[in-house]
């Protein structure tokens, strides 16, 4: 029987949850379903249907198990349903949507629960570890940004020559013609996914180089909504290394209990009222970033760092699946002792949004609060030597799929790629 914390209960998660905790450990395998079951079909056809497809209304759990190899961490900082859990083992996730507006995501360890609620242009964070509530709004000129913004986005739509469009099945072949330069796409067996017949679509690295063996979608038969994600690894293909699949699910509209959000009694809540003048900061700041928006004028240099999407100090090199992504100038010390300007400048080096969140030095604090105090408690410098292994110039993260390399000047170099990759590429070997 699992316990929860009283504020949990109020929280009004439907009592199904509590089983579906359970049965996080004892995730059903996909079994294969008769070929008679489903319409034959080929991977264009089934890309084009699901490209069409409307938003669907659902709800059910979820089961995300992780594979990735990695040490095993110290009891004290697993159990509850923080983002540790995520690196290995099972949790359970709850799923509600209105396939629209509305839509509510809980993920649930063994006493405790962290959820997100989005309803139009407002959003809600519930810990119940912490029994705090993040409200995120928009003030009355971020409002009225956004709304002229889908009226010229409509206006644009509808000034647009429909016999112009490309179709579905064109852009599903054409989609299929790119990623036949690095992947190779198949359809698999039909599968049965939390009692629902479902195609797999399976996409797999093409030559040498990737740590990714492929990667198999299960997509429902009838409204053509993923029902699963599987990613193996080359270096064990026995089992996936990563897999979010639902063990039940319902496609009807979940009633408003289930998408409206309450706060909880006692909880406090922080207001984040996104401005206009935090939309303006986010748009592109340029005409290179702007123009690479437009699918008609897509330029690789737009790429480039300093061009409005990689910021300055980013590099790029590889291909395809065996891409390598390199950060220089890094304050990792900082970061890991918590430095709030270290914090600063790393969250300055990612992409502006006004929905990021809190600022990256309050996410620092809350993971290292203790855990009396509602954080996670977590010691950084412990958990990085737990998770990294020294080399000459540095340390490396390896896992199944990923692979990071934090180098003794201040590299942070990271891909799906095995270490040795890391280490030629940052000179190291």
């Amino acid at each position: 029987m699992v316990v929860m914390k009283s504020n949990r209960l109020r929280w009004a998660v439907p009592a199904a949850t509590a089983v579906a905790v359970g049965a996080a450990f004892t995730i059903p395998s996909l079994a294969t379903a008769s070929a008679d079951e489903l319409p034959e079909t080929t991977p264009a056809q089934l890309l084009a249907a699901v490209a069409q497809a409307e938003p669907t209304a659902m709800s059910g759990t979820a089961v995300y198990t992780a594979r990735l190899g990695l040490p095993e961490l110290p009891a004290e900082m697993t159990g509850g349903a923080d983002p540790l859990n995520l690196l290995s083992g099972s949790s359970t996730i709850r799923v509600w949507t209105d396939g629209a507006e509305r839509s509510r995501v809980s993920l649930l360890g063994t006493a405790s629960e962290y959820s997100a609620v989005v309803d139009g242009a407002e959003a809600w964070t519930y810990s119940s570890g912490k029994n705090e509530v993040v409200h995120v709004s928009l003030d009355a000129e971020a409002q009225s940004q956004l709304d002229a913004a889908k009226a010229d986005a409509q206006e644009r739509a509808d000034a647009v020559d429909p016999a112009s469009i490309p179709t579905p099945e064109v852009l599903a072949e054409q989609f299929l013609a790119l990623a036949g330069t690095t992947s190779e796409v198949t359809l698999e067996d039909d599968v049965v996914v939390a009692g629902r017949d479902a195609y797999q679509l399976e996409i797999a690295p093409r030559g040498e180089g990737s740590l990714v063996d492929r990667v198999v979608v299960a997509f429902d038969g009838e409204t053509y909504a993923p029902l699963s994600v599987q990613a193996w690894s080359t270096q064990d293909t026995s089992a996936p290394a990563l897999e979010l699949a639902f063990t039940d699910v319902s496609m009807e509209t979940p009633s408003d209990a289930a998408l409206a959000f309450s706060t909880p009694e006692g909880a406090t809540v922080e207001e984040k009222v996104i401005t206009g003048e935090d939309l303006a900061a986010a748009a592109p700041q340029d005409e290179a970033a702007a123009d690479a928006l437009d699918p008609e004028a897509l330029d690789p240099s737009a790429l480039a760092p300093g061009a409005g999407f990689l910021p300055e100090g980013t590099s790029i090199s590889g291909f395809g699946w065996s891409t390598v992504v390199q950060q220089q100038g890094v304050d990792v010390a900082g970061l890991l002792a918590g430095d709030p300007e270290a914090a600063a400048d790393a969250a300055a080096q990612l992409p502006a949004s006004p929905f990021a969140g809190r600022p990256a030095e309050d996410l620092a604090a809350e993971f290292g609060a203790d855990r009396a105090d509602g954080g996670f408690g977590l010691d950084a410098s412990a958990l990085y030597e737990q998770l990294t292994a020294p080399v000459d110039g540095g340390r490396v993260f390896s896992s199944a799929l990923l692979s990071a390399l934090v180098t003794d000047d201040g590299r942070v170099l990271v891909g799906a790629v095995p270490t040795d990759t890391l280490l030629a590429t940052a000179g190291l070997s």
